[in-house]
């Protein structure tokens, strides 16, 4: 399969994602949940969703498993809102790169305001 008709497919299933995480699930140990990407296999048999939580470890480690557990329903909308003939699966898996990105950005304005000083 083309990889443009892949990448197209994850673009729209991170859109897709994110709307019924926010909108669609009551699970309350879900928080303030950001899809940041989708990476579809080539036969879409697979689609590994990387998410990304604003809280602590016990925030993050609850809020994966209540998707972990809605990951069923998660799969059926999806399949109903995008025409495909199969469904990928769902593998959730903890984007780090947005609190590795902060822990940089601190590091190197302590670093700056060592400079000045």
């Amino acid at each position: 399969m083309s990889k443009v008709r892949v990448s197209r497919i994850g673009e729209q299933m991170k859109k897709e994602l994110s709307q019924i995480i926010q909108r669609e699930i009551k699970d309350p140990r879900i928080g303030f949940v950001t899809v940041t990407a989708v990476e579809v296999t080539g036969d879409l048999q697979q689609a590994k969703v990387y998410v990304s939580v604003m809280g602590n470890e016990e925030q993050t480690e609850n809020s994966l498993a209540a998707l972990q557990k809605a990951k069923g329903f998660i799969r059926t909308e999806v399949g109903r809102r995008i025409q495909l003939r199969h469904t990928p699966e769902l593998l959730f898996k903890i984007d780090k790169s947005i609190e590795y990105g902060s822990k940089i950005e601190t590091i190197l304005g302590d670093i700056k305001k060592d400079n000045e000083l």
